[in-house]
């Protein structure tokens, strides 16, 4: 009997994966991802001096996933482990981690530059420092098991960022062109000066306030950054009811033309004309408590124009085509029209954006970090591993190992963009 043809997903994205899929170079770049993520993911799992399960004394504590609620402040060891070291503790029964050390773990048997390749003072092959220690006599293998978590959140949280304000700026400027925006006079100027005012009492005025509270904890911050948020939102609506009472006066009722394009055009030429990394310098300068977080918002916060170019690119051409014409003469909302209709059928191009951003990110972290811009001395980056063998150049191994996983992870990522970049060009073929 003969087996029945499978039917074969001629969608435009069904295309594009059958495109990609034949980029072998693409698709072991995609693996290589998902192998980073997982490291990241499970870094607490796979490098730390506190096991996975213990017995003490008859009672079951299961100290990383206790490390997590500690951390978020919602949490506390009991007494007589709060402040414990965990490899002198005497257990009933252990489960460790493939690598018993964490990041910040100070071997001092083994300080002073130990090389995988040398002998070490150690109990057994169990403790050994299998890719070196520093001056400190910290474990390289777990700064880099961590260091790759810091890589992958850089690129997470610094692209979302990027991707949220260049697709709203870009969706605006694109869909509303100069003149498809229309507001009272007095909203539009009263709207401009309540999000000046709101951005400079709800972050700069409170600036001292988050970077407190992201030195204490991630769910102070949280809490801090939620209420600069609400604080932006009222008085972004104090500001929208002033302008409802003003439209009462001829003047400030008038309708006129949001040049919603020029504006955003000229903001990204301004932005685009100071360098990123002087930008970044210049806001870390003034930062009282700057930590690793904190470097990745303002990564994201100084990386979204290229995504707003893009996403205006794709906009001015879908908002002429005829589904959102029909969408406009539906009577659907203008919002509605552009996150439901508008926006889907334009991302493309800005998958690939993101791709090269999150390499491009990942280069920018370990550039601060190398010059230790931003940072505090406790963290364990790639690059503020391989600055600290600017210290004694004959510590190869904190050059070399570091430094290839900088080039392998912004390699993939590139390799990744470029192969998205052939998979979606609309000359295809099958």
């Amino acid at each position: 009997m003969s087996k029945t043809p499978q039917k074969v997903d001629q969608s435009y994205w069904g295309i594009v994966k059958r495109q990609f899929n034949k980029n072998r170079l693409a698709v072991w770049s995609l693996r290589m991802v998902y192998v980073i993520f997982f490291i990241g993911i499970m870094a607490d799992f796979i490098a730390n001096d506190k096991p996975i399960f213990c017995r003490i004394n008859g009672n079951s504590y299961f100290p990383i996933f206790k490390s997590y609620g500690v951390g978020l402040g919602i949490a506390k060891y009991p007494q007589e482990l709060a402040n414990v070291n965990w490899n002198e503790v005497k257990y009933n029964f252990v489960v460790r981690t493939p690598i018993p050390y964490s990041p910040q773990n100070l071997d001092l048997n083994n300080k002073d530059y130990k090389s995988p390749l040398d002998d070490q003072e150690v109990e057994s092959s169990r403790w050994r420092h299998h890719l070196g220690t520093d001056n400190l006599g910290r474990d390289v293998l777990a700064g880099m098991v961590h260091g790759t978590r810091t890589a992958m959140l850089v690129g997470i949280i610094s692209m979302s960022i990027s991707v949220l304000i260049g697709i709203f700026f870009g969706a605006l400027a694109g869909y509303f062109g100069d003149k498809g925006l229309q507001m009272s006079r007095g909203r539009f100027w009263l709207s401009l000066f309540g999000l000046f005012l709101g951005m400079y009492y709800a972050f700069s005025v409170r600036s001292y306030y988050l970077s407190k509270s992201l030195a204490e904890g991630m769910g102070g911050f949280l809490v801090q950054l939620l209420f600069s948020l609400f604080l932006l939102i009222g008085i972004l609506a104090l500001c929208n009811v002033l302008a409802v009472l003003l439209k009462r006066i001829p003047f400030f009722g008038k309708k006129v033309n949001v040049p919603v394009d020029i504006m955003v055009s000229r903001l990204i030429e301004v932005k685009v004309s100071i360098p990123t990394l002087l930008l970044i310098l210049s806001i870390v300068a003034v930062m009282s408590r700057p930590n690793i977080l904190m470097v990745m918002v303002i990564i994201g916060f100084t990386s979204w124009t290229g995504i707003a170019k893009y996403t205006r690119a794709e906009l001015l051409k879908v908002r002429s085509l005829e589904f959102i014409q029909a969408a406009q003469s539906l009577g659907y909302s203008e919002l509605r029209t552009i996150f439901k209709h508008a926006l889907p059928n334009s991302l493309s191009s800005v998958l690939v954006a993101i791709a090269f951003g999150v390499a491009s990110a990942i280069l920018l972290e370990s550039s601060l970090s190398f010059l230790g811009i931003g940072m505090r001395p406790e963290d364990v980056t790639w690059g503020s591993m391989l600055s600290a063998a600017r210290g004694y150049f004959k510590a190869w191994w904190l050059a070399i190992i570091p430094g290839f996983a900088i080039f392998v992870t912004v390699t993939v990522f590139n390799l990744l963009g470029e192969g998205l970049t052939d998979a979606m060009d609309p000359r295809l073929k099958q």
